[in-house]
């Protein structure tokens, strides 16, 4: 039994999403899109991280 790779979709289907893709935005513009998400996925980060690192912080200087 072959497993599905991601959302229940095989390497052909993805092959296809991809080549898709390429024809919907083109070569020069699916770069742009990827450094976008990077960038968003980066501030997500760091936005929980800020809230983690302020938590212990504001439970300390309460006594």
């Amino acid at each position: 039994m072959i497993t599905p790779l991601i959302f229940g979709l095989g390497g052909q289907e993805i092959l296809l999403l991809i080549v898709l893709a390429l024809l919907l935005f083109g070569g020069k513009k699916i770069p742009e899109l990827m450094k976008g998400l990077g960038k968003g996925v980066k501030s997500f980060k760091d936005g929980l991280n800020g809230r983690e690192e302020s938590d212990p912080k504001s439970g300390s200087q309460e006594r």
